[in-house]
């Protein structure tokens, strides 16, 4: 196995090829996921995620990661379970209470509650700490995009809740909007998404001590190489408190690394 990813870009992208914008079938995403694992960027790529409702149609042996609501009864391939707590709007309490014991009969599973960013944020991650403080392999998630405009935070709101999980030494993992490498507008729909290299420059950022202002001046950014030269001298180290996300689109994210120089494509003999 080639050793072109770095450790700060280990198991950064999860292959979320089924879900949309890619939306491709189980029958094309298992092989193309398989033909991941064999590249020469396969430490980059974490597990393919499922809808929990297809679970039952991927092969024995494939490791998935679950979205949605579990079942009580989890196969062995599973290696990770996503799930909503609560809408947005709602108070995420009651829904991290209800997944703590099926937590705790699961522990072997990593588990990522997805907490929406809007009323009882800062209490919800209270609780997700306390869930981990007792040593159970749990973290937060959290929407970072969408098909409207208000699914997508602000660099300001990105950058509090980065600093939140820093302070209660959470980690976190992000879905949605993070097709490329740096901060940009879609063309089709005009939505300004986040770059997935300014999240990792302001993580890095903020474990160093920085404030959300710092932060969200990185996650505002629009240059591409300057955000390189951030995280290149830090490439050889684990990357702390962001676990990664999930991309329906792998290529993208390692085209875009390759192009500012963060992984090297091996040649061809």
């Amino acid at each position: 196995m080639s050793n072109a990813v770095p450790p700060l870009l280990t198991t950064l992208v999860d292959d979320a090829a089924v879900f949309p914008p890619g939306s491709a079938t189980l029958a094309d995403a298992i092989p193309a996921h398989e033909a991941h694992r064999q590249s020469w960027y396969a430490q980059l790529i974490g597990p393919l995620l499922v809808p929990v409702a297809d679970r039952e149609a991927v092969p024995p042996g494939t490791a998935i990661g679950l979205i949605g609501e579990p079942p009580p009864d989890l196969a062995p391939s599973v290696r990770q379970v996503e799930c909503p707590v609560a809408k947005r709007g709602e108070d995420p309490l009651p829904g991290i209470e209800r997944m703590a014991p099926l937590i705790r009969k699961n522990g072997m599973l990593q588990w990522y509650l997805e907490v929406p960013l809007a009323w009882g944020l800062m209490t919800g991650l209270d609780a997700i700490a306390a869930l981990r403080g007792d040593g159970l392999p749990v973290a937060a998630k959290f929407r970072t995009g969408g098909l409207a405009a208000e699914l997508f935070p602000t660099p300001v709101e990105l950058a509090a809740v980065i600093c939140a999980c820093r302070d209660r030494d959470l980690p976190f993992k992000l879905t949605a909007g993070l097709h490329h490498a740096v901060r940009h507008t879609d063309a089709e729909t005009g939505l300004v998404h986040h770059g997935f290299l300014n999240i990792l420059a302001a993580v890095l950022a903020a474990v160093d001590s920085a404030e959300p202002g710092d932060l969200a001046l990185l996650l505002a950014s629009t240059e591409g190489h300057p955000l390189a030269d951030l995280v290149r001298p830090q490439l050889h180290r684990e990357r702390p408190l962001w676990v990664g996300f999930g991309s329906c689109s792998v290529q993208d994210p390692v085209g875009d690394l390759v192009t500012l120089g963060l992984l090297d494509r091996p040649v061809a003999a």
